[in-house]
C-alpha cells in the first residue's frame, strides 16, 4: 500500500485524544500481521487503550526508533469544507482530513516503508512507537518509552519523533504543565471587606505573582535564543466559579494556568516556590478566616522539554535522512522530550506544516508525504549498511 492508501484508512478513524484507540490500533497491528512483524502493546489500565512498539530486524544495540500518535484534537465547531475523516484530494497538491497533517502522515510513511523494512537485511534495527492521548498531554509516551527500554534485550540509541516541521530537524522543544488552583475565601458583605477574606482578591495576588516570576526568570538570565518567545512563559487563561453578587465577598475562585518552560527551567521549580508564596497567604489570612485555604493540582501532565545538542550524534543521522541542515527548535510540546527523558537520542522531525494542525481543512502537501517517505527509506538504508556515525 502506498502513504496515502495508508492515510487514508487511518483517517477514516475519528480517535480523539481521552477516547478509545482500540479501533486504529487493531487495524496497524493487523497490518503488521499482514508482513509478519510482531508486536507489543503498552495499554492503559482500563484497557480501553493501547500504545504499539514493535522491532524489524536484528536484536543489537544501536536502534532507531520511529514514534508518532494515533489520536486527533476534536472538530466539533470548526468550519470544513470536506468530511474531516474522509481523506479527500483537493486536487491542488493537498490532502484534507483530521490528522492528515498532525500526524498520520508520519504513521503511513511508517508503514508504507514497512515491506522494504521486512524485506532488507538490516544490521541494526528499526522500532515503531505508536502512542495514545498525546493530544491530551503526552499521556502514553512515558510507559511507551520505558517498555522499549526496557522489554528488549538490545539498546535502542536514537528516537525519531515525527510531528509534523516541513522536514526540518528539531533539536529542542518547550516543555509544558498546567495546573488548576483553588482559593477557598469566605462569603460575606461586601461592607465587610477588611473582616472577610475575598477569594478573588487572593487569586489575583497569585496571579500577580505567576507574572512576576517570569520576568524575575528573564531578569535572572533565564532566556535561550533558539525559541519564541526565548523565555519560559507564565499565563493564566481561566479564571472561573469566581463570586455571586458584587455586594458579597466571593469565598472560592480557580484559575488555570499554563507553563511552558524552556529547557534550563522545570516547571515543578516554578510550583515549589508557588506553593511557599501561597503558604505564607494562608498564614496571613487564616488570622481572619481559619479556614482559608489555597490549593493546587495539575490538570496537564508535566512534559518535559527537549534539549538535543547539535553535535549529538542524531543530529547528525538526521540532517542525513531529512535532506536538511537547518536544525531548529519549537515552542510546542511533544513526546519528544520524554523519549530523551528515557535515555534515547531524541528529535523531532516529520512531513507537514504544524500551522495546519488543528484547524479546520488541516492537510498534508501530497510533496510532503513524498518526502516523508523518502526520509523512512534513508533509515532503511542506513540500518541496512551498518556503517557508524561520521564526524
Amino acid at each position: 500500500m502506498s502513504a496515502q492508501e495508508i492515510l487514508t484508512k487511518l483517517v477514516s478513524f475519528p480517535v480523539l485524544g481521552g477516547e478509545s484507540n482500540l479501533s486504529i490500533a487493531e487495524w496497524i497491528e493487523n497490518y503488521l500481521r499482514q508482513h509478519g512483524v510482531a508486536f507489543t502493546n503498552v495499554p492503559n489500565d482500563e484497557g480501553t487503550k493501547r500504545s504499539i512498539h514493535c522491532r524489524i530486524g536484528p536484536a543489537v544495540d544501536g536502534g532507531i526508533i520511529l514514534s508518532g500518535h494515533t489520536d486527533v484534537v476534536p472538530v466539533k465547531g470548526q468550519p470544513w469544507d470536506t468530511d474531516p475523516f474522509v481523506l479527500t484530494d483537493g486536487q491542488d497538491g493537498k490532502l484534507y482530513g483530521r490528522g492528515s497533517c498532525d500526524m498520520k502522515g508520519f504513521l503511513a510513511c511508517c508503514l508504507a516503508v514497512l515491506p522494504e523494512m521486512v524485506a532488507s537485511d538490516l544490521k541494526r534495527p528499526i522500532y515503531f512507537a505508536f502512542s495514545y492521548d498525546e493530544e491530551i498531554g503526552c499521556i502514553a509516551a512515558p510507559a511507551l518509552a520505558a517498555d522499549i527500554r526496557d522489554r528488549y534485550t538490545e539498546t535502542a540509541k536514537y528516537a525519531i519523533i515525527g510531528e509534523p516541521s516541513m522536514m526540518q530537524p528539531i533539536l529542542g522543544q518547550k516543555g509544558i504543565v498546567i495546573y488548576h488552583t483553588t482559593v477557598n475565601g469566605s462569603a460575606g458583605h461586601s461592607s465587610r471587606i477588611r473582616q472577610e477574606v475575598s477569594a478573588i482578591n487572593e487569586a489575583a495576588r497569585l496571579i500577580l505573582w505567576l507574572e512576576q516570576k517570569m520576568d524575575d526568570l528573564i531578569a535572572a538570565g533565564h532566556v535561550d535564543e533558539r525559541f519564541h518567545p526565548p523565555h519560559t512563559s507564565i499565563h493564566s487563561g481561566v479564571f472561573e466559579r469566581s463570586g455571586i453578587a458584587p455586594n458579597v465577598v466571593s469565598d472560592r475562585a480557580e484559575f488555570y494556568w499554563d507553563v511552558r518552560v524552556i529547557p534550563q527551567d522545570k516547571g515543578a521549580d516554578i510550583r515549589a516556590e508557588f506553593d511557599v508564596y501561597c503558604r505564607a497567604l494562608e498564614r496571613e489570612n487564616r488570622k481572619r478566616w481559619p479556614d482559608f485555604e489555597i490549593t493546587t493540582e495539575e490538570s496537564h501532565p508535566d512534559v518535559p522539554a527537549l534539549d538535543t545538542s547539535d553535535d549529538a550524534e542524531v543530529a547528525q543521522l538526521i540532517q542525513d535522512f531529512s535532506g536538511r541542515k537547518d536544525l531548529g527548535t519549537v515552542a510546542y510540546a511533544a513526546e519528544a522530550g520524554q523519549f530523551a527523558e528515557a535515555g534515547f537520542q531524541s528529535v523531532i522531525c516529520g512531513p507537514g506544516d504544524i500551522a495546519q494542525a488543528h484547524r479546520a481543512n488541516e492537510f498534508i502537501a501530497i510533496e510532503q508525504l513524498a518526502k516523508g517517505v523518502e526520509m523512512i527509506k534513508r533509515v532503511v538504508d542506513w540500518c541496512g549498511s551498518g556503517s557508524s556515525v561520521q564526524s
